[in-house]
């Protein structure tokens, strides 16, 4: 089976797992403050608080700014489910706001009828390596007075000129899931250049405290902590990175060479001219979405589907959230969006394989 998506594990891991064991340290210790360093280097941001997972860095996010029963807050209606679920965990409600045909991130037209008095902030997410339009995001949140939490989950090594992502609102996260551009296996990181909203993340991921060996808490807080193992695995994958974005943008460019000319067949998705995108996956629309999919699976090629659309999701059937249009653009990228291999470890052979095999689906 040529596999969708899977990360690049191999001796790198495991050296730096010799660390932790060396140390006998295996909570928080020296190897995630360095994790926290070298992602301060990769994005710009002055902090990084390390976490559990991309989820509970959101709802500290959104804790931290004070969001909770009686707020609202919008999120694009195409993004893994996490993004919605956050903002419910924290007590507040998300709008769902339709996506851009072409990016398939926030469409800052839609977000105006989105907004209510109830509404304290905008969580933008930068799907698939893509960046958001992050003007336009600004220019709302200073015209509604909203702040801005950036799911940056999928956006690890994504530039908007030349500013990583994740760093252009009051707070963003990055995601190291085991699919994710790097990972940790699970591990979330929250970003922000304001010292008060490090120290309240920090607080709420430390059972209330500033520091650990200590048992005042004078916050109420929970355990979102992370690992030496986790930072271990992170600050090996961290090195690969750059051979990781460039292999990535080789797979993407070698599939729309040469599957370009299938035009309204297989179009591309396209980037705007700002963003330097990370291609965490090679995506194309089709209106052959489902026969496409299973003829690759006949042939052992593993595709994906697109994010199915928050508004229709059978867990929202009963609330939850708060709905707004017909999201008629969303449906419709879902019913044409289908995700290629796009592992680092997918060799030349392999992919000439899949791109061999979706030209004979479609001569057929």
């Amino acid at each position: 089976m040529i596999l969708q998506i899977e990360p690049w594990i191999d001796q790198e891991e495991l050296k730096q797992l010799k660390r932790v064991v060396d140390s006998t340290f295996v909570v928080e210790h020296k190897l995630t403050k360095e994790f926290e360093e070298k992602i301060c280097e990769l994005t710009g941001a002055k902090y990084a608080i390390a976490m559990t997972n991309g989820t509970v860095a959101l709802f500290c996010c959104l804790k931290a700014l004070g969001i909770g029963p009686g707020d609202e807050v919008i999120v694009p209606n195409i993004t893994f489910i996490a993004t919605a679920n956050a903002v419910i965990m924290a007590g507040a409600t998300p709008v769902l706001c339709e996506v851009d045909k072409d990016t398939f991130c926030i469409d800052m037209s839609h977000a105006e009828e989105c907004v209510t008095e109830r509404t304290k902030a905008i969580m933008p997410v930068h799907l698939y390596g893509q960046s958001a339009n992050i003007p336009s995001l600004q220019q709302f949140a200073t015209k509604y007075g909203v702040k801005i939490i950036e799911d940056a989950a999928q956006g690890t090594g994504v530039l908007y000129n030349n500013k990583h992502v994740g760093t252009f609102g009051e707070l963003g996260i990055l995601s190291f899931y085991g699919n994710k551009t790097i990972t940790c296996g699970e591990g979330g990181v929250v970003l922000t250049d304001d010292e008060e909203l490090r120290n309240r993340c920090y607080r709420l991921k430390n059972h209330g405290r500033d520091g650990k060996g200590t048992f005042k808490h004078y916050h109420i807080g929970y355990n979102f902590c992370f690992t030496e193992m986790q930072a271990a695995i992170g600050l090996a994958q961290l090195k690969k990175l750059p051979k990781i974005i460039q292999k990535k943008k080789e797979i993407h460019d070698l599939y729309y060479e040469r599957l370009g000319y299938l035009g309204k067949n297989l179009v591309p998705t396209p980037s705007v001219p700002e963003c330097t995108p990370v291609h965490w996956f090679t995506s194309f629309l089709t209106p052959h979405k489902k026969e496409l999919a299973a003829f690759l699976r006949e042939s052992d090629i593993q595709t994906r589907e697109f994010f199915y659309p928050l508004d229709k999701q059978p867990c929202y059937d009963r609330g939850h959230v708060k709905k707004v249009g017909d999201y008629e653009t969303s449906m419709n990228i879902f019913d044409k969006g289908i995700s290629l291999p796009s592992s680092y470890n997918l060799s030349a052979e392999d992919q000439i394989q899949v791109i061999n095999s979706v030209e004979r689906f479609f001569r057929e």
